[in-house]
């Protein structure tokens, strides 16, 4: 399953969610959920604990626009517009988290 969180975790707890109740498959970060996968913040502990079972992607053209793409946390893969497609595609079913 592709698990596709769009909040910040400072504005909502989608992500937490996600990770309590996610058994497997991909994480994608859209909008302001990739403030997560920033260097030192509170949901980056998280993000590496959860890469054990996940494989975790950001969407750069997001990450670009918060202008954070030099602090992303080790193990977060950054996809573009084709390689969101490509992991919807990839997945049988895509749940978001609002």
């Amino acid at each position: 399953m592709l698990h596709i969180v769009n909040k910040s975790p400072q504005e909502r707890p989608s992500l937490d969610a996600c990770l309590r109740i996610a058994e497997s498959g991909s994480i994608l970060l859209i909008e302001d959920a990739v403030y997560a996968a920033v260097k030192g913040s509170a949901s980056a502990g998280k993000l590496a604990e959860a890469a054990k079972k996940h494989r975790i992607y950001v969407l750069l053209p997001d990450v670009e626009a918060r202008a954070i793409a030099d602090r992303l946390v080790d193990g977060v893969t950054g996809i573009d517009y084709g390689g969101f497609v490509d992991l919807v595609a990839d997945h049988r079913a895509c749940q978001s988290w609002l």
